[in-house]
């Protein structure tokens, strides 16, 4: 007899056998969000012959048989056969019934489910990315929504631009100019799902798998997967007090192709990248004919005097900005952009053209709207604040907690922090110490291309609680005093 069961369960295939006069309960699960009776029993039978629980040869109930003890027409049976054996997941024998076919992939009957770890996600405080989004700002965006979709015309139903929402390229030229001294042309600006999308685009439209791109080092983790996945060699190169050191850069490979940097809030320690640097810069990628992929993250929070100039504001043909609304709405809206010199940007948007042709257009003129009307800009006035008190909050706490233990240091833009531990601790101090914090603070030697380097805690601060935040920094700084005690270093 069949019967269906609530979940799927764990059986052996030696139990998919036939007694004389019967046959034997067959493991099915019927999925109750389908509404076609013939399409439910067809999937759940399907699910069970691919996941081994029906194995290859066995004979299925008759059409009568199973549909009685399903509870469901017999024509709905017969046609779930049908569709089996037009799958050829089963094959009729004249004379003799329906069976599972004998000729299939060997299945596992133990499927392993996937498993993510949680802790990759940011649930806990000092994770990164975090963002703090009133509800009145979300309720103006979502009226904003539902208006452009209400009044979409042809242009925003059919096929669209590669470069996306014209109206948000505008606001974009027009806040970059204002802001980061950046004058472009928005036909030369794109829409793209996020930094890291724009940063495999430019890759894959302007350089060449094996290119030597240089990195800062520390520098950005998730720049590194995605130069690597692209086939790009990583050339780090050392940060110090003035950002990235282009001489060491000339030094290790003169004729690199490429540089990312983050020269406004440098990843992760913060440093803002000095005039002589820039201009160093500028004089290398003007030399090489290389590219500067400038990564402006977070330029807009700012806690003292207004926001940098841009290095892609100081002119020059080779630097390819990147912005990202990420950090001033939040990350799940998947909105960035590119401002792209105009001898490359038919290059790039080709690319963008052969990945996903466009990006949707409602939600960016939504954003385009909150921008024009004012709207982002006061949500942005009130988050510096927010995010000023949380910064400081931390640092008071960590630096109380951590006996002094930490060299704790408070940057004047930006969502995170840095706080280093002493010199001369155990390589896996810094995990140590996190987990018995219980943070989610990524370390130093996580972003890092090289085995050797200063170790501390990127503290993100935005998007928490105000007490979240002082609880975890005063557990991070008891663990790092308790640690430190107990190894007998003495911080210096």
């Amino acid at each position: 007899m069949a019967k269906v069961v609530a979940a799927r369960p764990t059986l052996k295939a030696d139990m998919t056998t036939t007694l004389p006069g019967r046959l034997l309960d067959i493991p099915i699960v019927l999925d109750g969000s389908i509404s076609n009776q013939a399409a439910r029993v067809h999937a759940a039978l399907r699910m069970a012959i691919i996941d081994g629980y029906l194995r290859p040869g066995l004979k299925l109930p008759s059409s009568r048989g199973l549909a009685e003890q399903l509870g469901v027409p017999r024509n709905a049976v017969v046609a779930a056969y049908e569709q089996l054996l037009g799958d050829e997941l089963a094959e009729a024998r004249q004379g003799s019934g329906t069976y599972v076919t004998a000729h299939l992939p060997a299945a596992s009957m133990a499927r392993t489910p996937i498993q993510l770890d949680i802790d990759s996600f940011p649930n806990r405080a000092f994770a990164l990315g975090r963002t703090h989004v009133d509800s009145g700002l979300l309720r103006q965006f979502a009226t904003s929504v539902r208006r452009h979709i209400v009044a979409a015309g042809p242009d925003h139903l059919g096929y669209g631009d590669p470069r996306g929402s014209l109206p948000l390229r505008t606001e974009i030229a027009r806040h970059l100019v204002a802001s980061r001294g950046i004058r472009c042309d928005p036909n030369c600006i794109m829409i793209t799902g996020g930094t890291q999308q724009g940063l495999r685009l430019c890759a894959e439209a302007l350089l060449a798998p094996g290119d030597s791109v240089w990195l800062e080092e520390p520098g950005y983790y998730a720049a590194h997967g995605t130069l690597r996945a692209a086939g790009m060699g990583l050339i780090p190169v050392p940060v110090d007090g003035e950002g990235i050191r282009v001489d060491e850069g000339r030094r290790l490979a003169p004729m690199a192709r490429a540089a990312y940097v983050t020269p406004s809030h440098q990843f992760p320690t913060g440093v803002t990248m000095s005039m002589a640097r820039r201009v160093a810069l500028l004089d290398w990628a003007n030399a090489s004919r290389a590219w500067i992929i400038e990564d402006d993250y977070d330029s807009e929070f700012r806690y003292a005097g207004p926001p940098l100039t841009a290095l892609a504001g100081l002119g020059g043909e080779r630097v390819i900005y990147s912005g990202t609304f990420s950090k001033t709405l939040f990350p799940s809206l998947r909105l960035a952009y590119l401002v792209l010199p105009q001898s490359v940007a038919e290059h790039v948007i080709k690319a963008r053209s052969g990945v996903d042709r466009f990006p949707p257009a409602f939600l960016s003129d939504a954003v385009a709207e909150l921008m024009s009307n004012g709207a982002l800009a006061g949500h942005l006035r009130r988050t510096r604040l927010r995010y000023r008190q949380a910064r400081d909050t931390v640092a008071s706490v960590l630096e109380t907690a951590g006996r002094g233990q930490l060299r704790i240091v408070v940057p004047p833009q930006g969502l995170h922090m840095v706080a280093y531990l002493p010199a001369g601790l155990p390589g896996d101090a810094g995990v140590r110490i996190r987990e018995m914090a219980a943070v989610e603070a990524r370390l130093f030697s996580e972003t890092s291309l090289l085995p050797e380097g200063a170790e501390g805690f990127i503290l993100g601060f935005s998007g928490y609680d105000g007490r979240d935040l002082a609880a975890a920094a005063k557990r991070l700084g008891e663990a790092v005093e308790t640690y430190i005690g107990r190894s007998g270093v003495l911080a210096r």
